[in-house]
């Protein structure tokens, strides 16, 4: 299993979709199992949750710099 395809994989589909992102926000375990369509160990889904969480905000830090620097 290629985590950073995966971390990658997950990042994108939620960020297309604003209600998925919000509800990703809010219980980011659930979201991920069923985008998956498996139950994990607790100890992998939360690993998962959290990188994603992070390349989230990375992207959303990276657009604002973006946006700020005009690129």
């Amino acid at each position: 299993m290629d985590i950073k395809e995966n971390v990658n994989q997950l990042v994108e589909k939620i960020q297309k979709n604003p209600a998925l992102l919000k509800e990703f926000r809010q219980n980011p375990v659930k979201v991920i199992e069923e985008i998956v369509g498996m139950d994990l160990p607790d100890a992998e889904i939360l690993k998962l949750a959290e990188l994603v969480k992070a390349k989230i905000d990375l992207d959303k830090v990276g657009n604002l710099l973006g946006g700020l620097f005009g690129k």
